[in-house]
């Protein structure tokens, strides 16, 4: 709701949102952060940072006490895919891509870019396995079927009629 109101140019009500969820979740999760459709955050957020600039994609599973941010020195941000899941505790830090239906597994420190389907583990985190059918597999574990997205069809307008014309 924040990003919405932030999006229509509302000035006020985003922050008041922002400190709300800090101080009923005790996470940070900024309205200028673009985090995709259908993206879940377990237990209610909890201890959840994201950092403004960071981009989620769809669908995602982001578990508690999760950083989402930058490092010293390098002015990139991560960007997560679609359908990527993400364990408790892990931190997933600098410009880096995590593909998506990647898995990170729980309290991973990711630093480097995660291939689509990879399952990456370990303090730093590496490739433990790659999923040969990741879709197939997301379905199998979480028991839905990616959506397939939704662009917003782009209308042609037509020309208004003339007087002369009629």
């Amino acid at each position: 709701m924040a990003r919405k109101l932030y999006l229509r140019g509302v000035p006020v009500m985003p922050a008041v949102l922002r400190k709300a969820i800090h101080y009923l979740h005790g996470s940070y999760i900024p309205y200028e952060a673009e985090i995709g459709e259908g993206t879940q955050l377990g237990y209610g957020g909890m201890g959840i940072v994201i950092h403004k600039e960071a981009k989620i994609g769809r669908h995602c599973l982001i578990s508690h006490q999760v950083t989402v941010g930058g490092r010293s020195g390098l002015r990139d941000l991560p960007v997560i895919g679609d359908y990527v899941r993400i364990g408790a505790g892990a931190k997933i830090l600098g410009n880096i891509h995590v593909g998506d239906f990647a898995v990170i597994g729980a309290n991973a420190v990711v630093v480097k870019d995660v291939a689509p389907g990879a399952i990456v583990a370990g303090i730093p985190a590496k490739e433990i396995r790659r999923d040969p059918d990741p879709l197939a597999t997301y379905e199998r574990e979480m028991g839905l079927r990616p959506q397939p997205e939704r662009r917003p069809e782009h209308v042609q307008s037509v020309p208004p009629v003339s007087s002369a014309a009629q």
